[in-house]
């Protein structure tokens, strides 16, 4: 039996282990993946210390990654249009028979892995010139942002705008909103070198949430007319409260960051008088993706300095520590099998 390497988490014991397993077999309607890069996520992270938990995994074991590139391998029966050799992305997640959304690398396994295994309609073609690690992050690390400032928050032109939590997921919703036209744009992150980042990515200012001018600040930049749209990618209550406070009359507050703690609304009736919104966001659908990569290839948009650092596949585990120590302040690291 063949076999191909992988970083797999026992989600009982909460461990992460480089071990050798049986390379998949495609079946009806899959195709096997040869990974090329596959990025390193938060949510990997959250997995391995238990504050997210897999919803429909089978069995104690999974492989990470629902970030993920490469090229296809292996062909199963019944697949219809992707051939060996073509370079794809493939989609953070699926909608099994019953209804149920699976999310690679959580529910089933995903990339971290010499292989992978995708259904033929989670497969996305990336053009020849779009490297794979750029490619990998795609899905998610970009998606996530892009359908929550398209989608969710429906963010149009001149909108003041701010994203809390320039990260992984707030550095490209900060380049994302540039695309659509938002301004001003706001960066709030009380690490100097996210601010430095958020400037580089196009906000028009960057500023600790701690600092004594931060409330000025933001209502000098929006002519004291407040926000129309506020993003919480931090998950922090503090974050939130502090969003509230200067959400403007029709504003949004996008809550994209992940937290189990709640959330208060201190000023009830100022919140109802201003006809504010607090609106939810998870993940992305597969025409975010689609769309992205016809952004890339139309030259609009391009991730080369979202790319932190590349490590291989057995440093999976220092990858894990670089991204919960925030050494460096990392974007994004990309494991390269």
């Amino acid at each position: 039996m063949a076999t191909m390497r992988a970083a797999r988490l026992n989600v009982r014991t909460r461990t992460l282990e480089l071990k050798d397993v049986p390379r998949p077999v495609p079946g009806r309607g899959q195709v096997l993946v040869r990974v090329k890069a596959a990025g390193v996520c938060l949510s990997d992270v959250h997995l391995i210390d238990g504050t997210l938990k897999p919803l429909y995994l089978e069995g104690d074991e999974v492989t990470l990654g629902h970030e993920v590139s490469g090229v296809v391998e292996e062909i199963g029966p019944d697949v219809m249009d992707p051939e060996v050799g073509d370079r794809v992305i493939l989609q953070a997640g699926q909608t099994d028979r019953s209804g149920k959304v699976l999310t690679r690398g959580v529910d089933y396994d995903g990339g971290w892995a010499e292989y992978a295994l995708a259904d033929e309609e989670t497969l996305v073609p990336i053009p020849d010139d779009l490297p794979f690690d750029q490619a990998a992050i795609i899905p998610d690390a970009v998606s996530t942002p892009w359908a929550a400032v398209t989608s969710t928050a429906d963010v149009g032109a001149a909108e003041a705008v701010a994203v809390w939590g320039v990260g992984g997921l707030g550095a490209h919703a900060v380049k994302l909103l540039r695309l659509v036209g938002a301004a001003p744009i706001i960066a709030a992150d009380p690490d100097p070198q996210a601010r430095k980042r958020a400037l580089a990515f196009g906000a028009d200012v960057a500023l600790d949430p701690a600092g004594s001018d931060f409330l000025s600040t933001v209502g000098e930049m929006t002519g004291g007319q407040g926000l129309n749209v506020a993003f919480d990618f931090a998950g922090v209550p503090t974050v939130r409260e502090q969003a509230l406070r200067v959400l403007g009359e029709h504003g949004r507050l996008v809550l994209v960051g992940l937290t189990d703690k709640p959330l208060e609304v201190r000023d009830g009736t100022r919140f109802s008088y201003l006809q504010q919104q607090i609106l939810g966001h998870y993940g992305s659908e597969p025409e975010h993706v689609v769309q992205l990569v016809e952004l890339v290839n139309a030259g609009r948009v391009d991730f080369a300095s979202s790319i932190s650092g590349t490590l291989s596949l057995e440093e999976a585990p220092m990858a894990v520590e670089q991204l919960e120590k925030r050494t460096g302040s990392p974007i994004r690291l990309v494991l390269e099998p």
